[in-house]
């Protein structure tokens, strides 16, 4: 065996190695951002605010429900896109004296963490719970083998001028989302695109391939990817992962669009959650 040869094998083989400890590790971080305090595991509840004083304890009748404290912790007043939290007295609690910003502000109490969250016409409360049942039975997440073979390099087609594309969720509503352009790539030798949403620096991808609902979760899982760099990304199908509806019933998940339905099995990323 010639010397270039026998580097070149070594060097795929230190490649290869270097990417599936990669993969794992990646794995392994996002298995841990689920169990983490503040991670979907431990979201407890989702109440959609009503005008008016929308109480909150763990007394028979309140609005919000907690399962233990005080029989009255409050009442969040919400009027029009305006939130306020107003503590009982003599209730230790921290919150804002403020109206509360959606997805920032907190309202905190025991194990109990509570802000707004705001989807099409309708703002509600998210509740997270560090002592969640779903947390305390998390069995763990379950993948594909990792398969350099789904570590595709595909062709972004960019659009002429930025572009919204409609993504339907879970609540029946539709979100106009901009977009880019579309991702090319072949896989089991067919020709296939998908069309991404911009955010942040990143690409995000809502898919479902003939997986979905077998194998996989049956809504189809989210993968990201870097922006275009001389109009390619990397689509690496063994990052593919379920969207929070796969654990707790009370997200408002994105669900892929007509255009990211792949006819095609990817045999690649996560699992059903609890079907192993």
């Amino acid at each position: 065996m010639g010397k270039v040869l026998l580097a070149s094998l070594l060097f795929a083989a230190a490649w290869a190695g270097s990417y599936d400890n990669a993969v794992q590790q990646w794995r392994d971080d996002r298995e841990g951002a689920l169990k983490a305090d503040g991670g979907w595991l431990s979201v407890a509840g989702l109440y959609w605010l009503k005008d008016g004083d929308n109480t909150v304890g763990s007394g028979p009748g309140n609005d919000l429900q907690l399962e233990r404290g005080p029989a009255r912790l409050g009442a969040l007043r919400h009027h029009g896109s305006v939130t306020t939290f107003q503590p009982t007295a003599g209730v230790n609690v921290e919150a804002p004296a403020t109206a509360l910003r959606p997805d920032k502000d907190q309202i905190r109490f025991d194990d109990y963490t509570m802000f707004v969250i705001h989807r099409g016409q309708r703002d509600g409360i998210r509740l997270k719970d560090k002592r969640s049942k779903l947390r305390q039975e998390f069995t763990g997440l379950h993948w594909y083998p990792v398969d350099q073979n789904y570590h595709v390099v595909a062709k972004f087609v960019r659009y002429e001028k930025p572009t919204l594309i409609a993504i339907p969720n879970i609540l029946g509503e539709v979100e106009k989302l901009p977009s880019a352009g579309y991702a090319e790539f072949d896989l089991h030798g067919q020709h296939y695109r998908l069309e991404p949403v911009v955010e942040d620096d990143q690409l995000f991808y809502i898919f479902r391939d003939l997986t979905s609902g077998k194998e996989t979760y049956g809504a189809g899982r989210f993968l990201y990817s870097g922006l275009p760099k001389d109009d390619k990304v990397v689509l690496d199908f063994n990052k593919a992962y379920n969207p929070p509806c796969a654990f707790t019933p009370y997200a408002t998940c994105p669900l892929p669009p007509a255009q990211n339905r792949l006819a095609v099995r990817v045999e690649a990323g996560e699992l059903k959650y609890g079907a192993h």
